[in-house]
């Protein structure tokens, strides 16, 4: 089968966060919308809400502006959903989006003859961690936290609302390298010319011997997004700083 093309001028956005106390990333999609900003194909990366669990009601709730700007944006241009750690669940809400979640992740692309590895972040992680994953994506679980979230007035998503933030999403992640090297040595490496992940939030790149690794800077600290280039045939991520107002 062959793979999906990743096309010239793609936007990429990675972490932006969103909550109702966090917005830019809304205004940035007003701006696709309204044509200040063009692409035909939008490549999210995940954790683009705080949270947004499709089964739980109060999360689809808080994040409905987001949701209906993306599904109006999605008849309009091509646009690629990988589910993070903090939104999954989601292709019920995203009808015309294609929702990569974590377990078809990385998604390969094509550039060229390149092939891209894409994914969130959160995969080569402890067992511990990958417990927790499996878990909180669980669907009966998820039914159960909405039943007792409703029942207690929405306490369990308002805790969780609150202890997201105060967190700080911009801390430097020292001896990153090493973190950015784990995915050496899988199968699906060996097809793949570059992998581009999220959810470490730390804007970086490394070569190795046979790949290059990029890591996104995240929108919710500055509102970076990556447009595809080319240069000599190979892809680059030109780097920019969005902004609502002229800077």
């Amino acid at each position: 089968m062959s793979l999906k093309e990743l096309r010239e001028g793609a936007v990429f956005v990675a972490d932006s966060h969103y909550a109702p106390w966090r917005t830019p990333f809304i205004d940035f999609l007003r701006a696709l919308e309204s044509g200040k900003i063009q692409t035909t194909q939008l490549i999210l990366m995940g954790d683009n809400c705080d949270l947004l669990f499709g089964p739980v009601s109060e999360t689809v709730l808080l994040n409905h502006e987001l949701i209906a700007l993306l599904n109006s944006l999605s008849k309009k241009m091509e646009i690629l959903y990988l589910e993070g750690n903090h939104d999954f669940r989601l292709s019920p809400i995203f009808p015309h989006i294609l929702v990569i979640p974590r377990h078809q992740q990385p998604f390969i692309m094509a550039y060229g003859s390149q092939k891209i590895a894409l994914l969130h972040g959160d995969i080569g992680v402890a067992f511990g961690y990958k417990l927790y994953t499996v878990l909180i994506r669980n669907r009966p679980i998820l039914y159960g936290l909405n039943i007792i979230n409703n029942l207690f007035g929405g306490a369990i998503i308002k805790w969780l609302s609150e202890d997201m933030q105060r967190k700080n999403h911009c801390k430097k992640i020292e001896n990153f390298e090493a973190i950015a090297h784990r995915h050496s040595g899988k199968e699906w490496l060996d097809k793949c010319d570059m992998v581009i992940e999220g959810h470490y939030h730390q804007n970086k790149s490394f070569d190795f011997e046979t790949y290059r690794y990029i890591n996104l800077g995240a929108f919710a600290c500055n509102e970076r997004v990556y447009v595809v280039k080319s240069l000599q045939n190979q892809l680059i991520l030109d780097e920019a700083l969005f902004s609502k107002e002229p800077r």
